[in-house]
């Protein structure tokens, strides 16, 4: 029989093949892809720059200033859209490839969907080496791209035309798989971009795909709920498969019939609004006294999501009941397993209602829970403490956080790195899912603005403020420019503590010397002076400094109706942080030093370690 087919390059039969790729959300079929982030350059721009250009009204292409922060707008739009949307990116080889990897790992270390499209060598070889291309002298076939393998979920070098039929259909596999999702790396040699093939037809027929939702194992389901049964000081933890699954109401439903508190990661912060009342806050290194405190007592922990990374966990040390069970339920076994967890492996969604239907008649205790209601009572009163307006010259972040919240009530939050994070997951007052958009499993400064690009094109109706400190600017800034193009209006609240005001105070708090991090302790003839107001002026945003908290709470307000993106930079306290809650960091300090301050950490270090929950 024969097969009707269509002769296209195969850049062209990729650029089609993503235009056909669907999914349903409210009820709407849309495209899965939201667009094309490129850079182009000689290892892409002939091939695939041109078979985008072909299909520009469908799927549009949007122009970056740099690999990395365009490939981070693109993870950004992935988690903002729940991971039911995402998009892809493409680079010349060598420098442009390489520069997206840092930004694959992020997206690998949170789960996030992102198909990347980095140029390579030449098959054929016959004019090697080409411009930016490294040459192995043990192996013909390496190339830079093959950096892409670790931190990718899957990853193919497409040295043919028809290779990219079988390539295409598993990365999208991958990036639609809850358990599996993650970055895809496709790496296209240049030659093979522009080859033709005859393509069968049905390869670019229209695919909805959907979420696809895991029922629990009948004997893990079983175990689980005799554990929870069981229990008398139950809490959950919930993270980022809280909102990827949409299962905030089914939390919240569970939460509510049993009595059971609720504990929020970085990546969980926004399942429930901040003020539920079984809604404690932040666990864990960054965590409020309410929730910490009952994790220490907890005798079941019911870990929604989550990849019980050392922040939650206070590195193994915050867990103190020693018949302590954890119920892992989890879309993904490596994690439902964690720390002899009895594994859950189900959709976060479809697990919780089926627990809510199974422990009918069970409750928490209601000491329990009243002495919940006590600690985030208290502990609201130290936020408001910490975050209450001053007259201070140099605020702290916290305060500076106040102002935000005050302002801007209702915004989308973004922020990734430094001291900030911290601050931020005790402290702000998230409302709806979503709303609290923070890149912390892989804490990659420079992600805040171009994370906050990615937030406001997949919510275009939403605040969306971004919150970073004057390191991470430093590191990248240049997507304001892309907000600018776009139209993307973005408020940037720049704090500017005069270095990297959270690694001093670690390296302080490890015995360490103020070096090499704040801008007065390092090596220098002179300091820079950097004017942050006019750096971001002269990329055409609409900036100011205010000298403040004043100041910037009415910055903000009269900033919230402009169209264009705005930066606001505030001096801030490069020492000052929130004394209350929090938890002990596994941050190894040195056996031997000549300096008594170190070996007093050192002696504090060793202390602190007997905490830990070994396995």
């Amino acid at each position: 029989m024969s097969q009707k087919t269509i002769r296209l390059t195969m850049a062209q039969a990729v650029a089609r093949f993503l235009t056909m790729q669907k999914t349903e959300i409210d009820g709407e079929i849309v495209p899965i892809f939201g667009g094309v982030f490129a850079i182009f350059g000689h290892g892409n721009v002939a091939g695939v720059g041109e078979a985008l250009h072909g299909i520009k009204d469908v799927l549009p292409t949007y122009r970056a200033q740099n690999e990395q922060g365009m490939a981070h707008a693109a993870i950004a739009y992935a988690k903002a859209s729940f991971r039911r949307r995402f998009m892809a990116c493409t680079t010349s080889i060598g420098p442009g490839a390489l520069n997206m990897v840092t930004a694959a790992a992020l997206a690998h270390v949170n789960r996030l969907p992102v198909l990347l499209l980095p140029g390579d060598v030449f098959a054929n070889r016959l004019p090697d080496p080409v411009l930016q291309q490294m040459e192995d002298f043990g192996d013909g076939t390496a190339t830079v791209n093959d950096c892409f393998k670790p931190v990718s979920r899957y990853f193919d070098r497409i040295t043919r035309p028809e290779q990219i039929i079988p390539a295409l259909r598993r990365a999208m596999a991958v990036l639609t798989d809850p358990a599996e999702c993650g970055p895809v790396t496709l790496s296209l040699c240049q030659d093979v971009q522009a080859e033709a093939y005859d393509y069968p037809e049905s390869f670019f027929e229209e695919k909805v795909w959907s979420i696809r939702r895991v029922m629990p194992d009948a004997n893990e389901f079983a175990a689980a709920a005799t554990a929870l049964l069981q229990a008398k000081k139950p809490v959950i933890i919930a993270g980022g498969g809280v909102l990827y699954s949409e299962a905030s109401q089914a939390l919240r439903s569970f939460a509510e019939r049993y009595g059971v508190p609720v504990l929020e990661t970085q990546a969980g912060k926004s399942s429930l609004p901040h003020d539920h009342k079984l809604n404690m806050g932040s666990v864990g290194v960054t965590g409020t006294s309410a929730s910490n405190t009952l994790a220490e007592e907890a005798d079941v922990v019911l870990a929604i999501g989550t990849r019980l990374q050392d922040f939650t966990t206070g590195s193994w040390a915050l867990f103190k009941n020693d018949d302590l069970k954890i119920v892992g339920l989890n879309v993904q076994p490596f994690d439902a397993h964690k720390h002899r967890a009895l594994p859950l492996v189900a959709d976060a969604r479809a697990g919780l209602e089926a627990l809510n239907q199974a422990l009918t008649g069970w409750q928490a205790d209601t000491a329990w829970t009243d002495k919940a209601s006590a600690g985030k009572e208290q502990w609201l009163m130290a936020a408001d403490r910490a975050t209450a307006t001053t007259n201070a010259e140099l605020p702290s972040d916290a305060q500076v956080i106040g102002a935000v919240q005050r302002a801007r009530e209702n915004a989308t939050l973004v922020c990734a790195a430094g001291g900030l994070p911290g601050e931020l997951h005790k402290l702000w007052k998230a409302r709806g899912p979503g709303s609290y958009h923070m890149e912390y499993g892989f804490s990659t400064m420079g992600y805040e603005i171009a994370g906050g690009l990615g937030v406001k094109l997949a919510r275009p109706q939403d605040d969306v403020v971004v919150m970073v400190g004057d390191g991470s600017y430093m590191m990248m800034n240049s997507e304001i420019a892309s907000a600018i193009m776009l139209g993307a209006k973005l408020t940037i609240v720049l704090l500017d503590n005069a270095g990297y005001g959270c690694i001093n105070r670690l390296q302080m708090a490890t015995g360490g010397a103020n070096f090499n991090n704040l801008l007065a302790d390092t090596h220098h003839v002179t300091l820079p002076g950097i004017d942050f107001a006019a750096h971001a002026a002269a990329m055409g945003a609409v900036s100011r400094k205010v000298s403040s908290i004043a100041e910037l709470e009415t910055a903000l307000q009269e900033t919230e109706s402009v169209e264009r993106t705005t930066v606001i930079v505030i001096d801030t306290d490069p020492l000052i942080t929130t004394d209350e809650g929090g938890h002990w960091w596994d941050v190894a300090v040195p056996e031997v030093s000549d300096r008594p301050q170190v070996n007093a950490a050192r002696e504090a270090y060793v202390k602190a370690l007997k905490a830990q929950r070994a396995g």
